[in-house]
């Protein structure tokens, strides 16, 4: 966000020092950009500690985000209310002092814990008719078409205008852990590309990662596969293509992936947590995007490269769904492995100047 827009964000009472918890949505990417609501709350508040509520999965990230006080690591089950973990989290919660919760999930189950706890304002939009666990309702979320807008609309007074631009997520790297990092992996210090071909549905995942990877080690350089444990298989299938130059750093660490987007001069990722990533760390990056739309889920921060099909127009496209119902899959089976290799050598030549 640029000055003038961030002082469309006023800051007020100055005196109130009251912590505040934020429940965000949990799944890496969304983890991510709830980063700006801590921003639009730092603006607002800048005396008042921010802490999230985050699962094991994302906890490193916390670690990276400028403007939290602590992550409250806790793992609610998705598929049922669980009150006997409800209530344990209250416990946790409830010595803290919180003054404020903001719960940008619109389900019932979200807003257990912060009731329980006793926080005496408890933000959020209308949802599965939460009347009375939500004491502060907002309405109108369906006014606003993008994900980011709907969660830093919490963080602003009621019926407050939006600014014309977020604060964008930022991910601290320290370089000195990047450093240990590289040692420990044994990947040297030349350029490397980071490849992150996993994503939530199939019908995001572009296919010609192996072919992509081959490409850029015959032009000398290095090439990273990052993901979790479901990525294993495709990092193999990409390294058998690519060859024995392609590292294959799958894990179940988050952590990580975090360190090797901020080590990679380049990342090119699906519409997926790990683009998010590496897009608020400042790594150059390059997205795919076939069935979801950029201007919805794009990273705030910008990228190196908004990567489309543009062979034919699509009247499918986007659609949203996670899986590919016609078309064959054309949004993405129609972008080449070389048009994506040239993108990134490009983008690397300018990101070493």
């Amino acid at each position: 966000m640029n000055s003038s827009s961030s002082n469309r964000i006023e800051m007020e009472d100055a005196a109130d020092t009251r912590p505040i918890l934020i429940v965000p949505y949990m799944w890496i990417g969304d983890f991510v950009r709830g980063h700006t609501v801590v921003r639009v709350l730092k603006q607002r508040w800048p005396n008042r500690p921010v802490d999230l509520l985050v699962t094991p999965l994302c906890a490193p990230l916390v670690d990276y985000m400028p403007g939290v006080r602590a992550g409250i690591v806790w793992d609610l089950p998705r598929s049922r209310l669980a009150i006997a973990k409800q209530r344990g989290l209250a416990a946790e919660l409830r010595p803290r002092g919180y003054g404020t919760a903001l719960v940008m999930p619109r389900t019932w189950k979200a807003a257990i814990a912060p009731t329980l706890a006793g926080i005496p304002e408890r933000v959020g939009f209308f949802g599965e008719a939460r009347f009375g666990l939500i004491n502060q309702m907002r309405w109108g979320e369906k006014a606003l078409p993008r994900f980011i807008d709907k969660n830093a609309a919490l963080a602003m007074p009621a019926d407050a205008p939006l600014p014309p631009e977020w604060p964008v997520p930022q991910l601290l790297v320290p370089p000195e852990q990047i450093a240990r990092w590289r040692q420990a992996n044994g990947v040297g210090s030349g350029p490397a590309v980071a490849l992150a071909p996993g994503s939530v549905g199939a019908s995001k995942r572009w296919t010609y990662y192996p072919q992509t990877a081959r490409l850029l080690i015959e032009r000398g350089l290095d090439v990273w596969v990052v993901g979790g444990p479901g990525e294993k298989a495709l990092a193999q299938e990409i390294v058998a293509v690519g060859g024995s130059k392609v590292r294959d750093l799958t894990g179940t660490d988050l952590r990580n992936g975090i360190l090797a987007m901020a080590a990679a001069g380049v990342a090119i990722s699906n519409d997926s947590g790990l683009m998010h990533i590496a897009a608020a760390i400042g790594t150059p990056t390059m997205g795919i995007f076939g069935p979801t739309s950029p201007y919805l889920w794009a990273p705030l921060n910008g990228l190196a490269a908004t990567v489309l099909q543009n062979k034919s127009k699509l009247s499918c496209q986007p659609c949203q769904r996670t899986v590919c119902t016609m078309n064959e899959h054309r949004c993405m089976r129609d972008i080449e492995a070389t048009e994506l290799a040239d993108i990134a050598e490009r983008v690397m030549a300018q990101s070493v100047r």
